[in-house]
């Protein structure tokens, strides 16, 4: 069996009364995306920290690659790279002297050529680091994490700056490190991007690990629902199709012209649209405009950290 890159189990962090992190459990599996999410204020940069070996814990367990990052040698530092939310590399060196001065830090570094390939820099290789634009400089630092070829990469808001087109092929390249067996472990402000990238997500809030799994898994622990909904008139939804609806799981609800039909899980779904069609084939009317909305992990991820909070404030709704 491969042991998981990163085991934590009840990590603490205290800075003389205020405790920052209050018993954070995390394990991820080697070669997986995670995204790391959370509120500011929530212990996420504390615990990145920690990981990365720059902090020490209070108490708990934590291994990075079979090791306490705190107390890890050289050699554990050659297989984890880092891009860190902002950086200063010297605007004088070209992007290819940059890149060939980081390989010769490590003992077995992919090679320049490779590295600026993969990120997409080739033609601006010779170009200094001060020329070049925000954009490509982020992407100079994406470089830099992967020059001494890493089996566990930190990419804290890797591709801030960047414009859509850039973002989509920044992504791809992320998402080409798992298939090249690497482990990443991501923090970013794009909901979007930690939908779209990460095979697990972990929501932090109030120093403590709050959800943990993929973005339908979340949804049903705090129980944010799909919405299929069509335009009709009120009258079309008759007390005969309410209780169908009922018995597959669904509420139903309008605004405006649009019928709402709030479903609990994805699996009644399937019945409710089920029941749907056969009482519009039956009552002769239309399903006009029929949509399925199910929600976003920036949704989730809302109702989550407002649930959170309402927790720790004792607010009962």
């Amino acid at each position: 069996m491969v042991p998981p890159a990163i085991v934590v189990e009840d990590l603490r962090k205290s800075y003389g009364r205020a405790d920052v992190l209050r018993g954070v459990d995390l394990r991820v599996e080697q070669g997986e995306i995670v995204a790391f999410l959370g509120p500011n204020g929530a212990g996420k940069t504390t615990t990145i920290e920690i990981l990365e070996g720059f902090r020490a814990a209070s108490s708990g367990r934590v291994e990075v690659l079979g090791t306490n990052p705190y107390k890890a040698p050289r050699a554990w530092r050659e297989d984890i790279g880092i891009v860190l939310q902002s950086s200063r590399p010297p605007r004088t060196l070209t992007v290819r002297e940059l890149l060939d001065m980081h390989g010769s830090y490590y003992r077995s570094p992919r090679s320049t050529a490779d590295v600026l390939a993969s990120i997409g820099l080739v033609e601006e290789a010779g170009q200094r680091i001060g020329r070049l634009s925000g954009g490509q400089q982020r992407r100079v630092d994406l470089e830099l994490a992967l020059i001494g070829d890493p089996r566990l990469v930190f990419l804290d808001e890797p591709t801030t700056g960047f414009d859509p087109t850039a973002r989509r092929e920044a992504w791809g390249m992320i998402a080409g490190l798992r298939d090249h067996g690497c482990t990443v472990f991501l923090t970013t402000h794009y909901l979007d991007e930690a939908q779209y990238l990460a095979d697990n997500i972990a929501v932090i809030s109030s120093g403590r690990i709050i959800a943990r799994g993929t973005t339908d898994e979340l949804a049903v622990q705090i129980q944010v629902g799909t919405t299929v909904s069509w335009l009709a008139e009120p009258e079309v939804v008759t007390g005969e199709l309410r209780a169908l609806l009922a018995q597959a799981g669904a509420e139903v609800g309008f605004s405006a012209r649009r019928v709402d039909v709030h479903v609990g899980d994805q699996e009644s779904v399937a019945r409710v649209l089920h029941e749907l069609t056969g009482a519009a084939l039956v009552g002769g009317w239309s399903l006009s405009d029929l949509r399925v909305h199910r929600p976003t992990l920036e949704e989730t991820y809302l109702a989550l950290i407002e649930a959170d909070t309402d927790t720790v404030n004792g607010v009962t709704r």
